[in-house]
């Protein structure tokens, strides 16, 4: 499957980095806006859009987070959020948004997501994907 609605750049970003990407980055849709949504509930969406990820999260009362002890220096950890009723709180260390952003960008990091499950319930679903990454 090839990825759906990209732009020239985030074309030029999957084709660079095709090998170390998930499948679901290069299958997903595209999304650049708060105004852009799924075509069907379940749907996997993908964006490096600030707007986008900082909205998905609010609609979900969720923070900016890193796991605690996974810093390095004064730069963030493994990124998460911390949502509201979930377990996992303790160990997660809520950050402000700039460095939450500033992490995921020095990464070059994908922010996969769904807006609802397939039953039409929202969900909480993402996941980060990076081309950094090792695969074994």
């Amino acid at each position: 499957m090839t990825a759906q609605n990209v732009t020239p750049e985030e074309a030029e970003f999957i084709q660079e980095h095709a090998d170390a990407l998930s499948r679901t980055t290069k299958s997903a849709k595209w999304v650049h806006s708060a105004d852009e949504h799924e075509d069907r509930a379940g749907q996997s969406l993908a964006t490096r859009s600030h707007e986008v990820i900082q909205r998905w999260a609010e609609a979900r009362g969720a923070k900016p987070a890193t796991i605690e002890g996974t810093e390095h220096g004064d730069r963030a950890g493994v990124l998460r959020f911390n949502f509201p009723g979930y377990a996992g709180g303790g160990q997660l260390k809520e950050i402000d948004w700039d460095r939450w952003f500033k992490t995921f960008d020095d990464r070059g990091l994908v922010f996969l997501f769904q807006e609802h499950k397939r039953d039409g319930k929202q969900s909480n679903f993402f996941q980060l994907d990076s081309p950094e990454r090792e695969r074994g």
